[in-house]
């Protein structure tokens, strides 16, 4: 590849990064004020959930290392934070970071496939929308995936557990999932479904690419392809297909990952979203900061993936401002 090419896209990156840096660290402060406000307090969770005196709490705060200000503990957070510490789980002991890798990858695993599945659905229909319009078939798919995206993710899931016991009864043979190893690419079919069709998105990108497919289909580069007999979706990929695709799905990983959270509850997933969920019942303050910063670069890598693609199709973007994707 030219440096030519390959520095439009250098500078939409850097100015990406340095925009990614500023946004996670507004992040880190907003999550740790809100937790710090929060009711609660995670030294009781320590002392068995019984009402600790404030010798006791001064101890156990003394044992770990806590400074007492607010803004003394976000420092203090911060620069372990930098040092690639997360710090440690106030319920377990453990490194918040191992913890994070681990689940981590399970709820990638999860939102990953989650992601395919509705690709795999939504795109035929809007393709097959946008080329052939509101035939007999297209008009029903498109209602399908709108009814089908507003019901309650919870409530499909449960359904589809319910539907795999009584009616075919194979959930329960494959249902056990492994502390070590992490659930088998059996039992993560039906959760995975789940989110993939119940994730809100679905309808969203139907209704997006087939708007803008349609729009690219009648521009007048397109008439001149066909008329020359050239191929119209080589002349369309990038401009009706590539580049809202990237925009689509980079606005939709916050709804996929609250998806995850509720999919995972259900499903007894050992994902990010159930870890989140046990750490704010615990008060585990440092769990919960690690889970908010890992969403926020996930969501911030989708943003920056979206804006690579962009620029590579027309590097002129890198000159110009952050553009507003039709998207939002």
């Amino acid at each position: 590849m030219k440096l030519a090419a390959i520095r439009p896209i250098t500078l939409a990156l850097s100015r990406e990064l340095v925009l990614t840096a500023l946004l996670l660290l507004g992040v880190s402060v907003v999550v740790f004020v809100i937790l710090y406000l929060a009711p609660g307090d995670p030294f009781s969770v320590l002392l068995e959930g019984q009402t600790p005196s404030h010798e006791a709490r001064a101890g156990i705060r003394e044992a770990l290392g806590v400074p007492k200000p607010w803004y003394a503990q976000y420092l203090s957070w911060l620069g372990g934070l930098l040092r690639g510490n997360f710090g440690t789980s106030m319920r377990t002991g453990l490194p918040v970071f191992g913890e994070l890798v681990r689940v981590g990858f399970h709820t990638l695993y999860l939102t990953l496939g989650s992601m395919l599945v509705t690709l795999l659905i939504a795109v035929p229909i809007a393709l097959r929308s946008s080329v052939r319009g509101a035939t007999g078939l297209n008009w029903p798919l498109t209602m399908l995936a709108y009814l089908v995206s507003a019901l309650p993710v919870f409530w499909l899931g449960y359904v589809a557990i319910y539907i795999s016991i009584h009616q075919f009864g194979v959930f329960p043979l494959i249902s056990r999932v492994s502390a070590s190893a992490g659930p088998t690419w059996l039992y993560a079919l039906l959760p995975i479904c789940v989110l993939g069709i119940g994730n809100g998105t679905l309808s969203e990108i139907v209704r997006y690419l087939r708007e803008e497919m349609s729009r690219v289909m009648v521009e007048d580069y397109i008439r001149t392809a066909r008329a020359k007999g050239a191929s119209v979706w080589r002349h369309a990929f990038k401009e009706g297909f590539l580049i809202p695709m990237t925009e689509i799905i980079a606005a939709k990983i916050p709804f996929i990952l609250g998806g995850a959270v509720i999919v995972e509850q259900v499903f007894n997933w050992p994902g990010m979203g159930r870890m989140a969920w046990q750490a704010a019942q615990d008060r585990d303050f440092p769990v919960i900061m690690g889970i908010a910063m890992l969403a926020a670069a996930w969501v911030r890598v989708g943003s920056l993936l979206q804006r690579v693609v962009y620029v590579a199709v027309n590097p002129r973007a890198s000159k110009e401002g952050r553009r507003v994707g039709r998207a939002e």
